[in-house]
């Protein structure tokens, strides 16, 4: 007798009814919709993008976000962790892709995309091996440092954009201060659906405020089509080898942050630990969209770890629920329309929003480090992760007599520093955990009281004589 195929939401391979899959669906949708156009959004503007230029990599951003996800849904071969897990073009990379940019343009990004995604396959391929060299402490630091790392964007986004006229003026901070605003008092007033649409109600009071204002150009959307599939290299690839040397350490240590969320999914989703098979598979699902992401002008894909927070706090692991999500992301890929209405929402708004989403990728940084007892080795690498990396991204000049190369792979992203500090001190610190720590201060501790007593039995002995 054939088993009964389970409808419940909360198993990987259930199948629940679409009246109870949308709305769940629809949660995702907003978590990474803003995520998945913001990012495009600030590299076309580093590189002087045109208005067709912009809109084109929102479209493709778009498409690569639904089928990476897919792929990382139900899996193709050995690619794909088959996991319940968002994937699309990541935050992570924007410290990184801009410092590229600013130098080498689009073709830079792109080019060196193309190595970076095959070396994001190299590190899928030989993980097993690798896997103890990305504990808790190393994978948390670099997620916080990531979050950290772009407070700056969103400051400079709620003050109006750079380059903008009205840059820093009351009616910018205004239209930002609105729409956070909004967000807390939603996220935490709020109760069941609400709650968890906070950043789009944000988001659509603070775009209704922008039109009151005149903030708001629709000719962007007035002139985009209908319907428009994604073409071959759109873009030239040029291979600098500073981007390319940049990108690849970017790419690898995006493949720490993926770890992280991978595993944050299974223990927090799904009450177990992450296979090997499902790591693996994840990160050459991540690198096939990576690599073959950059000959159509996608921008390299990443773990989304506000998802990652939904699936953990719903417990909703369906893929059937996560799938529906894709779909609508490569529905939205394929009309231009709708990428040239994301492109008309004021920077303003954009900072008021996105500020909350790079506070939860640095909390699920904290959350990814205590999930290692904090030894004081384990906070000496930390700590000094985050002191060398932020401290040489605030002070760029420091390195300033160093090659273009190290400037480049180093100054131009803070991320980078964090991975390679928290990486090497973490193979050459001795292992020393709590309890190994305490011992030693016991052992100091009855050291110390022998010395004592032996230099108070000294002036007894001589007295006596």
């Amino acid at each position: 007798m054939k088993a009964a195929i389970s409808t419940s939401v909360f198993e990987f391979h259930g199948q629940p009814p679409l009246r109870q899959a949308v709305p769940l669906s629809l949660q995702h949708i907003l978590a990474m919709i803003m995520g998945t156009v913001t990012v495009p959004i600030i590299v076309a503007g580093t590189v002087g993008a045109s208005p067709a230029e912009t809109l084109l990599l929102i479209q493709i951003s778009l498409l690569a976000s639904g089928i990476s996800t897919l792929i990382q849904l139900y899996g193709v071969g050995r690619f794909g962790a088959r996991l319940p897990t968002i994937f699309g073009v990541g935050f992570a990379y924007v410290p990184t892709l801009t410092a590229v940019g600013a130098q080498y343009g689009l073709s830079g990004i792109l080019g060196a995309q193309l190595v970076g995604g095959l070396a994001m396959l190299l590190v899928g391929l030989g993980i097993r091996p690798l896997r103890h060299l990305f504990p808790p402490i190393v994978a948390g630091t670099v997620v916080l440092v990531i979050g950290l790392s772009l407070y700056d964007i969103a400051i400079r986004y709620m003050a109006g954009g750079v380059n903008n006229p009205d840059f820093g003026q009351p009616l910018q901070w205004a239209v930002s201060l609105a729409t956070l605003g909004v967000v807390l008092v939603i996220s935490q007033f709020a109760r069941g659906f609400m709650k968890l649409s906070a950043i789009v109600c944000g988001i659509l009071v603070g775009y209704v405020l922008s039109l009151a204002l005149g903030m708001v150009d629709f000719t962007p959307v007035a002139e985009a089509a209908w319907f428009s599939s994604p073409k071959l290299m759109p873009f030239e690839l040029s291979f600098p080898a500073a981007a390319v040397v940049s990108m690849v350490v970017i790419c690898i240590v995006n493949s720490v942050q993926t770890i992280g969320d991978l595993s944050a999914t299974t223990i927090g989703g799904m009450n177990r630990e992450l296979g090997e098979k499902e790591l693996s598979g994840g990160l050459l699902g991540n690198g096939l969209c990576t690599l073959v992401g950059a000959l159509f002008g996608a921008l390299p894909t990443s773990s989304y770890s506000q998802n990652v927070g939904i699936v953990a706090m719903t417990r909703v692991v369906s893929r059937i629920v996560l799938g529906l999500a894709a779909v609508f992301m490569l529905l939205a890929g394929l009309i231009p329309k709708f990428g040239a209405l994301m492109t008309t929402i004021p920077y303003p708004v954009l900072g008021g929003a996105t500020i909350t989403v790079f506070g939860m990728i640095t909390m699920t940084g904290i959350q990814l480090l205590t999930r290692d007892e904090l030894s004081g080795r384990n906070m000496t690498i930390a700590s000094l992760a985050l002191a060398m990396s932020l401290g040489i991204y605030a002070a760029p000049e420091a390195i300033e007599v160093l090659p273009p190369m190290f400037q480049l792979a180093i100054g131009g992203s803070p991320v980078v520093v964090a991975a390679i500090t928290s990486l090497v001190l973490n193979l050459v610190l001795p292992k020393r955990g709590l309890a190994d720590e305490q011992r030693e201060r016991e052992q100091l501790a009855e050291h110390m009281e022998r010395k004592n007593a032996q230099r108070s039995a000294k002036p007894a002995a001589g007295s006596a004589r």
